[in-house]
């Protein structure tokens, strides 16, 4: 439902923001990598996830949309919460969690405080196919980079192509001219889709 929260930091704690909307302060939990990457600014941008339950309603602010997904991704784990996957976030980066689950490094997603040996099997169990079929290991660096490819990328999987022949594609575009923008990267990707 909220999907981005824009506007003036009010407030900035290690576990949290508050950023005025308008006059409408909203808090936001955030990781500790979050917080690093908040720049202590005026205005700010941070992607949203609004966890809906029976006695509360709880926005989490993520400074990545990698992030986000990471959490979404985590939370969707049979006895991980969001509290969880938020600790998991400020112990690793994204990036570091990907590849652990990628690599089944039962040690490193371990080394999280509160994360015992059974979770962290059952996390890399769930979450490995998922992972190596949304983001290729090979070019994780490279994918973050690219918001271009992927927001070209979402964009073909909302008018419904499949995301690995639309990788494909968009990948020999950015091959032949890696500064080309959304625009042309969805038009190029449909004439060969």
């Amino acid at each position: 439902m909220i999907t981005q929260i824009q506007g003036r930091l009010v407030e900035k704690n290690p576990t949290d923001v508050v950023i005025d909307c308008n006059g409408v302060g909203y808090f936001l939990n955030i990781s500790l990598n979050t917080f690093s990457e908040i720049p202590d600014k005026e205005h700010l941008k941070l992607y949203t996830y609004l966890q809906v339950r029976e006695d509360s309603h709880t926005l989490y602010g993520f400074s990545t949309r990698s992030e986000r997904e990471i959490f979404k991704l985590l939370i969707s784990v049979n006895g991980v919460g969001a509290s969880t996957a938020r600790t998991m976030l400020s112990s690793l980066t994204p990036k570091q969690i990907r590849e652990g689950i990628a690599r089944d490094d039962v040690a490193l997603i371990q080394s999280i405080k509160g994360i015992g040996a059974k979770t962290a099997q059952r996390v890399i169990l769930d979450l490995k196919d998922k992972i190596l079929k949304v983001y290729d290991i090979d070019e994780v660096s490279h994918v973050e980079s690219n918001t271009n490819k992927d927001e070209a990328l979402s964009a073909l999987d909302v008018l419904g192509f499949n995301k690995k022949q639309s990788e494909k594609v968009v990948d020999k575009i950015l091959l032949n001219d890696p500064d080309v923008n959304v625009e042309t990267i969805i038009k190029e990707a449909l004439k060969n889709l």
